[in-house]
C-alpha cells in the first residue's frame, strides 16, 4: 500500500471525479461544461480535504483545540467558495455562454459553499472512520505481540535453568584430565550467563563486554584449523566507560564465519580495541575468500544490518562505521563516541 500510495490516491480522486461527472451531469449542459465545473469543484474540495487532513485534524483537533478547529473548517471553506465564485461566473459569461447575464454572486457563492462543505465533511468523516479501524487493528496486533512476548519471556525463564543444569552435568562427566574441554565448557557457560542475565540493559561496563569477546574468540580458536592465526589487541586502558551490550560481537562472528581457509597462505582474524580522545576505536579484520564474501555475506548479513540499526538508534551522530570489502579481505572500523558513557568502573578483568 505504501509503495503505491501516490498511484492509489490519484486513482481515488479520478474515480471520485468520474462519479461526479456521471451523477451530476445536466442534459442542458454540454459534456465540456460538466467536466470543467466538476473539475473546479474537485480542486477546491481536494485543497480543503488536505488542509483538514494535514493541519486542522493533527494540529487542532488531536491537540484538543476544538474552538480553533470549529472555526478553521468553515473559514477555509468560505475562502474556497469566495475564490471559486468569480471563477465560476467568469466561465459562465466568457466561455460557456458568452455575452449572457452574470448569475447572482450570492447564489453562486451559496452553491459553492454548500457543495464544498458537504463533500469535504463526507471525505474527512470517511478518512477518520478508516483511521479508527486501522488504529484498532494496530492496537489488537500490538496486544497480540505483547501477549506473545510475555509468553516467550516466561518460557525463557525456564529454559536457562535447564540449560545451565545440563552444562553442569556435562562438566561433571568430562574427565578431569581433559582440561581444555572443561575450560571451553566453562567459557561457553559464562557467555550464556552474560547474554541471558546481564544484557537486558541499555549499557554495560566495557570490561564485561571485553570478557565476552575474549571468551568467544577463545572458543573460535579451538574450532578453527591451525592455519588460521588470531590476533587480539586490547590495551589495559580500554576501561572506565559503558557500551551497549553485544554491539561488537556481530562483526567478530562474521570474521570467523567468513575467514579464508587457504592452505598455501596465511589466514588471519584480527580484533583490536583502542580508547583515544573520548572515542572507542574498534577494528575487526579477516582474510576472506572472494566468492564467499560477495555471495553468502551479502545474503546473510543480518547481524551487521541489525548492528547498523542499533548504532543509528543508540548512538545517533555519535559513531562512524566503515566497512571495507577488498575481495580477499574484510575490515570493519568503528569509531564510537563514549564521552557521555564514562564511569568509574570497579569491575576488573
Amino acid at each position: 500500500m505504501r509503495k503505491y500510495r501516490i498511484a492509489i490516491t490519484i486513482g481515488l480522486w479520478v474515480g471520485l471525479y468520474g462519479c461526479w461527472v456521471f451523477l451530476f451531469r445536466d442534459r442542458v449542459f454540454t459534456v465540456t461544461r460538466t467536466l470543467t465545473v466538476q473539475f473546479c469543484y474537485l480542486l477546491f474540495v481536494a485543497a480543503n480535504y488536505y488542509a483538514q487532513l494535514y493541519y486542522a485534524i493533527p494540529k487542532l483537533l488531536y491537540r484538543k483545540k476544538y474552538l480553533a478547529f470549529a472555526v478553521f473548517l468553515p473559514a477555509a471553506i468560505t475562502l474556497s467558495a469566495l475564490l471559486r465564485t468569480p471563477l465560476a461566473i467568469w466561465l459562465q459569461t466568457h466561455v460557456f455562454r458568452p455575452g449572457s447575464v452574470s448569475p447572482p454572486f450570492a447564489a453562486v457563492f451559496r452553491d459553492s459553499f454548500l457543495n464544498i462543505l458537504i463533500w469535504v465533511m463526507c471525505l474527512v468523516a470517511i478518512r477518520l472512520v478508516f483511521e479508527k479501524i486501522w488504529s484498532r487493528q494496530y492496537l489488537e496486533f500490538m496486544e497480540k505481540e505483547k501477549t506473545r512476548n510475555e509468553l516467550d519471556f516466561l518460557k525463557a525463564q525456564f529454559n536457562p535453568h535447564f540449560l545451565f543444569n545440563s552444562i553442569n552435568s556435562i562438566y561433571g562427566h568430562i574427565d578431569r584430565k581433559n582440561g581444555k574441554a572443561r575450560t571451553m565448557l566453562l567459557s561457553f557457560s559464562e557467555m550464556l550467563r552474560y547474554q541471558l542475565y546481564e544484557c537486558n540493559v541499555d549499557n554495560i561496563v566495557i570490561d564485561k563486554e571485553i570478557q565476552y569477546l575474549r571468551n568467544y574468540i577463545a572458543l573460535q580458536q579451538e574450532r578453527k584449523e591451525e592455519n588460521v592465526r588470531v590476533f587480539l589487541d586490547i590495551p589495559e586502558d580500554v576501561r572506565g566507560f559503558m557500551i551497549a551490550p553485544l554491539l561488537l560481537i556481530s562483526f567478530v562472528e562474521n570474521a570467523f564465519k567468513y575467514v579464508s581457509s587457504h592452505e598455501d597462505r596465511e589466514n588471519t582474524v584480527s580484533v583490536s580495541l583502542q580508547k583515544k580522545d573520548g572515542q572507542l576505536i574498534f577494528r575487526c579484520f579477516n582474510t576472506s575468500e572472494e566468492v564467499v564474501v560477495r555471495t553468502d555475506l551479502e545474503r546473510s548479513g543480518i547481524g551487521i544490518a541489525n548492528t547498523r540499526r542499533r548504532l543509528d538508534l543508540q548512538y545517533p551522530d555519535k559513531h562512524q562505521l566503515q566497512i571495507t570489502d577488498r575481495g580477499t579481505s574484510f575490515e570493519v572500523l568503528l569509531h564510537l563516541n563514549i564521552e557521555a558513557h564514562v564511569v568509574e568502573s570497579s569491575y576488573s578483568r
